[in-house]
């Protein structure tokens, strides 16, 4: 029986084709669904007007193409190689049938994935996508804990064969079958998707997609894969080649200018900020610092903002009885940023984390003042520390590592000492690693090892609770375990209240400081390039010796941190560090933070944004209303936010940055 006709034909194609040309507007049709799905979730934030909702679909569509065309790139390629005599033969059909099935499968599990990622960061896939593939274990185990993994692959795989059989009641693949093409229809087909891809590959760029200032009409307008496979080329951008520059000489004269402090003494005079600091009332005191960083803990979350959901009441006692920095912007909107920001005092430079990058041990970080003092440096982590890097970074930069390894095939290049936490230390566990409490325990149990020798100890604690899929130990708090945020934040405040009531009964607690910050906040997405608010976070520094309970509200960053408490100590010390001490009187108040490509320098409510492409744009920012509005641009502010992060990027990429 003869095979029926196609109802529409392209002008260089036959029914040969007609497989792929369904696919083509099948897959435009899903991903058009998608982006008004995504515009509808965040209806109070896209904009609305009939041109950015044209230009929304308009330019998603775009890229859509360029992605349909890669997909399809394969089976182009085997209808311009498979002989016409062999069409319909039951290898034919058998190729066709289960690699069209296959690719369905795929793409309809990205739509979910997309779907998934976008509940939890806003945004089309980008950098941390890409990371997601390395490190499948906690990926693919907080996926099984969070979501209801049998009925999303039953879905997915029912959707599939939904696609595959209206296919096959359509008669598009007895079409595909039954006909067969001549090679001029072959070749002009390929050569078309060809010089498709060529143009996509020398001439599109992701960025190009950012043509709005409402940030989330940018993230709709991409398509999600296309952004992946971007992503591989961004890890570390040369800030002079993305990002606006000025002479490298004048950039550290600003840079410089911008470090300096009333107690500090530059050691030369050429690209470098390195100095020594004094204190007038140097001090020989050597307190042990237990240092806590905290996964995703929001200012947002806490009383003292605002927040009347009491789920973070020790931090806010804490709040009253410590040198509390109200006013503090986390550097970016990860762990590993977070751990720059700490360790090495740095502004956030393009791309990837420094945490993550190659070359980045034996840098000079805290740890060496600490090492210079006589402490023993030590790294906490409930998870594996292959994630992220974090083993590798910090076994690399002077510090003892406690985690809770799985035996990673991969090495971590760790230079000093790792410990495993046991099974027996363990009494609740999720993808992410052990519960709060059960680092903290860990933590305790070595600080009374190391205070038995009779030195000094610091200790840097990563803590994991405060992440999804929001699981904890039940019976600790009044929210059952892995409702939603707000009982893994409240838990998270609790394991802290906890250790620190069990660290007062240890006889080091009286010569112990303890230092507690987040990471990064639990959310930084907004329709503006920057979401401001999203980057404020609680600091603390609690049971300094003679210190009376203080409320820093100078905007500060957490580059800052560390340089404030060595002051507090009465230190004198090397810096090669970007932070300053907020109490110095020539403390100019400033923060920065940013993303993996969006650069800025805010000084009190003017924030400036430095983009790649060698963009900038600058703004007021309204604290009340979280707002940024364009204002004219000022040059000397230009200048100073450009210095600071061309010469931390300048400082690294010619191994300035080293002990």
């Amino acid at each position: 029986m003869e095979a029926p006709k196609p109802k529409f034909r392209l002008a260089f194609s036959s029914s040969r084709f007609s497989l792929l040309w369904n696919f083509f507007k099948g897959f435009l049709l899903l991903s058009l669904l998608l982006r008004i799905v995504f515009m509808l979730w965040q209806m109070n934030e896209v904009s609305w007007s009939p041109i950015a909702v044209i230009r929304t679909l308009a330019t998603g569509m775009f890229f859509d193409i360029g992605v349909v065309g890669f997909v399809a790139l394969p089976g182009i390629l085997y209808l311009l190689l498979f002989p016409n005599r062999y069409v319909g033969s039951r290898l034919d059909r058998f190729l066709i049938c289960f690699f069209f099935s296959l690719t369905v499968l795929l793409l309809v599990f990205v739509f979910f994935a997309e779907i998934t990622f976008w509940e939890e960061f806003r945004t089309r896939f980008n950098f941390i996508a890409v990371d997601y593939l390395i490190y499948t274990h906690e990926v693919v185990s907080n996926i099984q804990e969070s979501y209801p993994l049998p009925y999303l692959i039953s879905g997915v795989a029912l959707i599939t064969f939904l696609i595959v059989f209206l296919f096959q009641k359509k008669g598009i693949f007895a079409w595909t079958f039954a006909a067969k093409t001549t090679i001029k229809e072959k070749l002009s087909v390929f050569a078309v998707t060809a010089v498709l891809l060529i143009f996509y590959i020398g001439f599109i760029k992701n960025t190009q997609a950012e043509w709005s200032s409402n940030r989330y009409n940018n993230e709709i307008s991409k398509a999600g894969i296309y952004s992946f496979f971007a992503e591989f080329r961004n890890n570390q951008m040369e800030y002079t080649r993305f990002y606006t520059s000025i002479d490298a000489k004048k950039a550290f004269e600003i840079a410089r200018e911008q470090v300096k402090q009333s107690d500090s003494r530059f050691l030369k005079e050429d690209t470098t900020i390195r100095r020594d600091i004094t204190d007038v009332q140097p001090s020989g005191a050597k307190p042990n610092v237990v240092f806590i960083l905290m996964e995703s803990m929001s200012g947002s979350f806490m009383k003292e903002f605002g927040n009347e959901k009491g789920i973070t009441p020790y931090m806010d006692k804490l709040a009253q009885e410590s040198i509390f920095f109200s006013n503090l912007y986390a550097t970016g909107t990860r762990t590993v940023r977070g751990m720059e920001a700490v360790t090495l005092c740095i502004p956030p430079t393009p791309g990837q984390s420094i945490v993550k990058r190659p070359d980045n041990q034996g840098l000079y970080t805290v740890s060496n003042v600490f090492k210079a003092k006589g402490y023993q440096n030590s790294f906490f982590y409930g998870g594996d520390g292959y994630f992220d890097n974090m083993n590798s970074y910090f076994g690399g930069n002077g510090f003892t590592i406690y985690d809770r390894g799985r035996g990673s095939v991969l090495s971590d290049k760790i230079k000093t000492r790792r410990y495993n936490i046991d099974d027996n230390e363990v009494t609740f566990e999720n993808a992410w690693g052990i519960c709060d409490e059960n680092i903290y325990d860990k933590m305790l149990k070595v600080a009374d090892e190391h205070y038995a020798t009779q030195k000094p100890f610091f200790n840097f604690v990563m803590t994991t609770s405060n992440h999804r899929p929001y699981t904890y130990p039940v019976n600790k708090i009044d929210i059952p375990s892995g409702t939603n945020r707000d009982g893994a934040v409240k838990y998270a405040d609790f394991a802290l209240g906890q250790m620190l009531e069990k660290a007062k009964s240890k006889p080091w607690f009286k010569n112990t400081v303890f230092v507690i910050i987040a990471d990064h906040c639990a959310s930084s997405a907004g329709k503006d390039e920057i979401d401001v608010a999203n980057y404020h976070i609680p600091a603390f520094i609690y049971n300094l010796p003679g210190q009376t309970p203080e409320k820093i509200q100078q905007q500060c960053s957490q580059i800052d941190l560390f340089p404030t408490l060595f002051s507090k100590l009465h230190w004198n010390y090397r810096s090669n560090f970007f932070g300053k001490n907020v109490y110095d009187r020539e403390y100019t108040e400033r923060a920065y933070v940013g993303t993996y490509r969006k650069l800025v320098y805010m000084k009190k409510e003017k924030a400036m944004i430095l983009s790649d492409q060698k963009k900038q744009a600058f703004y007021d920012w309204n604290k009340e209303t979280n707002e940024l509005k364009p204002i004219p641009m000022d040059k000397k502010f230009l200048e100073e936010t450009i210095a600071g992060y061309q010469a931390a990027d300048y400082l690294f990429t010619n191994k300035l940055l080293k002990e």
